[in-house]
């Protein structure tokens, strides 16, 4: 998409600004080009921004969030790489806008207000080439804990396809928490849907029950076996040049789904849009997740009232790559991620770099021109959670000690780059370096984890010798009090955490800890 270029109109109003700025002229270009694709019906803004009316009605509150630059939402802070995708209103832009409040808000004159875009198709990327819907209804209700279920979206295809962007139309829009496509090539989906009489499969284990993809990276990125993700806020965006997913014939889609509820029911029954390549790319795309599995090996362990809490990974590239796009997942608590580059000669490129992590604004950052990346780069990510009662996004009031977890007040982070190498040849190298983090990162994960979340006196948060019921991570709360917890007041007293501790233990099959 080709922005708008202001520097001539904002040379040409000088002096008395706000006397001279309508909208016709000089504010629904801006409109049009930055809020209108979001904000217009069946798409993710809450209002639209079409008409003068429109923008009249809500400018006070339009001016504070491009003032806070809340909005457009962008968050990447880090200027020295340019995004295709990049949604930042530069100042003059902001100052236009306004002067245009403060000057009562003008319609201007109607022969030089511009024709309002159209979306024929109602899709934020134009008409697809085609349109499927995820099989049955589902129900999300109300309240209650979160729910992680699959959906199949049949296809059909008679021949192999190469795909350039997916966009979800969720119609569940306030309980999806976020989305992972993945490509099911032999059926089980379709076998497994429904086995619950409810639409979709139950839980966050098809692609184990199927014998499919076990690396949820390929999905969240968008590489071989998945076709990307969807999060609320995020932006679609075709893949560069002959870039494309591969998307075999006879497959199906299945997207895994988080929902959080949302204080009303909704029910889903999401559309899918697919827009495919002409012909297949020269190279395959890979994913690079770090830390791997959103942070899964990582021992992610936050006590209560920490406020700096820190969770760094790295890779080094065994042979020279093109960064295609970038971005990061993490739950509530997240302060700050970020992802460097440093090349072998030493200089350090900030790859992504976001000071103000928001759950509700995920997105994926499209590198404008792919960035040559060469063998021996290595990339490194930092992730930094605040558990304290200052974080106003923190879930737990007050505080309590949170670990990794697939449940929004769980936690979980990590950046995925991705890349493609100078041909397909190269992509084992790459996975094999990736495994090879993963084992590394596991074994660091274990003896952490023999430290702290498997030693039954760090839960003593309070330092009273009892671990009360609240200060065992969630996950484990039931299964440790409904075997332990003898007298049943929800207090671990110093006789019975002996059986707690030997039960830790366990887990590691006898590993000890150091």
């Amino acid at each position: 998409m080709i922005r708008i270029s202001f520097p001539l109109l904002l040379l040409g109003i000088t002096g008395s600004l706000s006397a001279k700025v309508t909208f016709n002229e000089h504010i629904a270009p801006l409109i049009h080009e930055n809020c209108t694709g979001c904000h217009r019906p069946s798409q993710s803004g809450p209002f639209q921004l079409i008409s003068y009316r429109d923008v009249k009605k809500r400018a006070l509150t339009i001016e504070d969030v491009l003032l806070d630059r809340y909005m457009p939402p962008w968050k990447p802070v880090n200027k020295n790489l340019h995004y295709a995708n990049d949604r930042r209103l530069s100042e003059k832009e902001i100052d236009l806008f306004s002067a245009w409040v403060e000057a009562g808000t003008p319609e201007g004159d109607p022969r030089k207000a511009p024709k309002a875009p159209e979306y024929p198709s109602g899709w934020y990327l134009g008409k697809p080439d085609l349109v499927v819907k995820m099989k049955g209804k589902f129900e999300v209700p109300a309240d209650g804990r979160d729910i992680y279920r699959s959906f199949v979206f049949p296809l059909q295809l008679t021949e192999d396809k190469w795909v350039k962007a997916v966009e979800l139309r969720p119609r569940a829009k306030s309980a999806v928490h976020h989305a992972l496509f993945f490509i099911d090539t032999n059926g089980a989906a379709r076998k497994l849907d429904g086995r619950d009489g409810k639409a979709g499969i139950s839980g966050m284990g098809f692609l184990r029950q199927a014998g499919g993809i076990t690396d949820p990276a390929a999905a969240f990125g968008g590489g071989n076996g998945g076709l990307g993700g969807h999060v609320p806020g995020a932006t679609p965006a075709k893949l560069p040049g002959d870039l494309a997913m591969f998307l075999p014939k006879g497959s199906d889609v299945v997207m895994q789904t988080h929902f959080h509820p949302s204080g009303k029911k909704e029910v889903e029954e999401a559309e899918l849009a697919l827009y495919f390549a002409k012909e297949a790319p020269e190279v395959n795309l890979v994913p690079i997740q770090i830390p791997p599995f959103f942070g899964a090996t990582r021992g992610i362990n936050i006590p209560a009232g920490e406020q700096n809490y820190v969770v760094e990974d790295s890779i080094t590239l065994p042979v020279p790559v093109k960064a295609v796009s970038v971005g990061g997942h993490a739950h509530y608590i997240c302060r700050s991620m970020s992802m460097t580059a440093t090349l072998p000669g030493g200089k350090e490129i900030s790859l992504m770099d976001i000071t103000d992590w928001d759950l509700d604004w995920q997105d994926r950052y499209q590198f404008k021109k792919p960035l040559n990346l060469p063998a021996g780069t290595v990339l490194k990510t930092r992730l930094v959670y605040d558990n304290s009662a200052s974080n106003p996004e923190n879930p737990n009031s007050p505080p309590r000690r949170i670990t990794w977890g697939q449940e929004s007040d769980d936690e979980m982070g990590s950046v995925t780059l991705i890349v493609v190498p100078e041909d397909n040849s190269k992509i084992k190298a790459i996975t094999d370096a990736q495994r090879g983090q993963l084992i590394a990162s596991a074994a660091q994960a274990i003896q952490q984890a023999s430290r702290t979340f498997l030693n039954v006196k760090n839960y003593d948060e309070d330092g009273d010798g009892l671990i009360q019921y609240e200060e065992v991570p969630g996950r484990m709360r039931s299964r440790i009090f409904s075997r332990f917890d003898t007298n049943g007041n929800k207090i671990l007293d110093k006789e019975e955490q002996p059986a707690v501790q030997k039960y830790l233990d366990s887990f590691l099959g006898g590993f000890r800890r150091r």
